[in-house]
């Protein structure tokens, strides 16, 4: 029997089933491994902006079912809305047993306030510009698209994976001052309410940062993404740490051989039967 993880909260984000970018294998050999009490998905899991119905492989309706299926062993799980999946805010509040819909959580952890939220409220071309800003995600989908064929003859040839995406945010001027704009914001804000945690996603930045102004102090978290990066945030003993797929080296003893082998007309029909019970629940409001 494989030994897993037992973790207090799992913070992931920016995951974008549906979409050629999302790492939905190495993402369910993650969930796989672990046993969270809580489960926190931080916007962007599902994209439904550029939902497509020629384009959900089964490893990604995996992912789903793997989740539902936590939920029903005991892990608490709670969806924050995202932009890309903003279609869900119309639900929110919701609560389904183990499965809560939700915009925004704050949770008392060890005695410390902690804000979540997934991010987009700080970004002006989402709020002002929408058309803008799924024009610029189907062309980052596009980059994604073109980095992962390149990984591919890397990994083939013994490299190490390249993030072009990456190296783009990383040597555009305008990129890594919105970057620090955005966690300078959530800092302030969270000093300003009194949140000793902020936790965001959106930006698809991994980061685990204290900052202080002369108001007080926060510690700015931030859980990455399963598109370049393929992070999560783990807090467990009192304290917090950013996990990294890549930096697994135990992650190939735990890949969920009862998914891989179940057929996919079950995998349907279980999620299928979750979303008419969500319907039911939100009817009888």
């Amino acid at each position: 029997m494989k030994l897993k993880r037992k973790i207090d909260i799992v913070v992931i984000s920016d995951v974008h089933l549906g979409t050629y970018g999302c790492h939905a294998k190495e993402l369910l050999n993650y969930l796989s491994s672990i046993t969270p009490k809580k489960l926190i998905l931080n916007g962007d899991i599902i994209d439904i902006w550029q939902f497509s119905k020629h384009y959900f492989p089964s490893s990604h309706l995996k992912v789903i079912k793997k989740i539902i299926d936590m939920a029903a062993n005991g892990t608490e799980v709670i969806y924050i809305t995202g932009n890309h999946d903003e279609m869900l805010r119309k639900f929110s509040p919701t609560k389904m047993g183990n499965i809560s819909i939700v915009d925004k959580l704050v949770l008392n952890i060890d005695g410390k306030r902690a804000w979540f939220f997934h991010g987009d409220v700080f970004d002006l071309s989402i709020q002002n510009a929408k058309w803008l800003a799924k024009l610029g995600g189907y062309g980052y989908d596009l980059l994604i698209l073109l980095n992962r064929l390149i990984n591919w003859f890397l990994l083939k040839f013994g490299k190490e994976r390249y993030s072009l995406s990456k190296k783009i945010k990383d040597s555009v001027k305008k990129a890594v001052k919105y970057i620090n704009d955005f966690e300078n914001v959530a800092t302030e804000l969270a000093i300003e309410n009194e949140f000793d945690y902020v936790v965001c996603g959106h930006i698809h930045q991994p980061k685990i940062i204290t900052k202080e102004n002369k108001f007080g102090k926060t510690t700015y978290l931030n859980s990455g993404d399963w598109v370049e990066n393929f992070t999560a945030l783990e807090y467990q003993f009192k304290r917090w740490k950013l996990y990294n797929y890549n930096q697994d080296k135990l992650i190939p003893f735990h890949a969920d051989a009862d998914l891989k082998e179940k057929d996919m007309n079950d995998i349907i029909a279980a999620i299928t039967i979750v979303d008419k019970s969500v319907k039911k629940s939100i009817n009888l409001k």
